[in-house]
């Protein structure tokens, strides 16, 4: 097919395409202003770090221990959302009405660029929850480290303020209704070009000499009833035929061949 069909067939159903894209929009702007519950984060941050063997960090930086730390960070990130540790946090902190599974569910543990510092976000409906989640879980994790693999070697860098107030990160209304009308503009044109393929009758003379292969020599115009002939032996009120019908009207012609 050309361009120009298929921005025919747009115009054609341009009605339909322009509802489902407005009623998509609407749904998700609607769903995301007044059903989705706001979403909070908070985030506490950990050093990992070698320690000497009267406690305390090193005080001189050996880019071998450095390197070997940074690697320690990927194991400690597996570690920090076992259920041993998350059960530990639940019972320690009943307070939260948490269990050992739902806190699994909401921590997450990043690097940060490849340093010794790990970032432990918690989300939460309310920011002073989130807060109080991932704050017992860092002091936790810096408590069992030493009992699960004999060093002392991370430490709390800061805690997430439970008091502090924080912004919603989620649901993101404008992402949301973004997506909804691109996404529904692409189906709703989709669904008129199916429409379209699946249309099988016949509207145009370019239609039919497409589907006979053979060339249309005329064409036979829709007459109103008032402008029909009346039927044999009857008779009715002489009215002059407008313009149109007097001069160049097409008519439906038999010749006997």
């Amino acid at each position: 097919m050309e361009l120009n069909h298929y921005l025919f067939i747009i115009r054609k159903r341009l009605w339909m395409i322009a509802a489902i894209v407005v009623i998509s929009g609407s749904l998700a702007a609607t769903y995301s202003y007044w059903y989705a519950k706001p979403q909070y984060e908070a985030s506490a941050k950990l050093l990992v770090g070698q320690v000497k063997d009267g406690g305390g960090l090193m005080s001189s930086l050996d880019l071998n221990l450095i390197n070997s730390n940074i690697q320690l960070i990927k194991t400690y990130k597996e570690i920090i959302k076992t259920p041993r540790i998350m059960q530990i946090v639940a019972e320690e902190y009943p307070q939260l009405h948490q269990t050992a599974g739902e806190l699994a569910g909401k921590v997450t543990v990043s690097s940060v660029n490849d340093t010794q510092v790990m970032s432990v976000t918690a989300r939460d409906g309310s920011y002073e929850s989130a807060a109080r989640i991932v704050n017992a879980v860092s002091v936790v994790f810096s408590n069992e480290i030493p009992k699960l693999l004999q060093v002392d070697n991370v430490s709390i860098l800061n805690q997430a303020d439970p008091q502090a107030v924080a912004a919603p990160v989620a649901p993101n209304a404008k992402l949301n209704i973004a997506m909804a009308l691109a996404l529904s503009l692409l189906a709703a044109l989709g669904l008129a070009f199916l429409l379209e393929y699946l249309d099988d009758t016949i509207k145009t003379e370019e239609d039919v000499a497409e589907v006979l292969g053979l060339p249309v020599l005329t064409v036979i115009p829709k007459f109103k009833d008032s402008e029909a002939l009346p039927p044999a032996g009857t008779h009715r009120d002489k009215k002059p035929l407008p313009a149109a019908g007097r001069v160049g009207r097409k008519s439906n012609v038999t010749l006997d061949a």
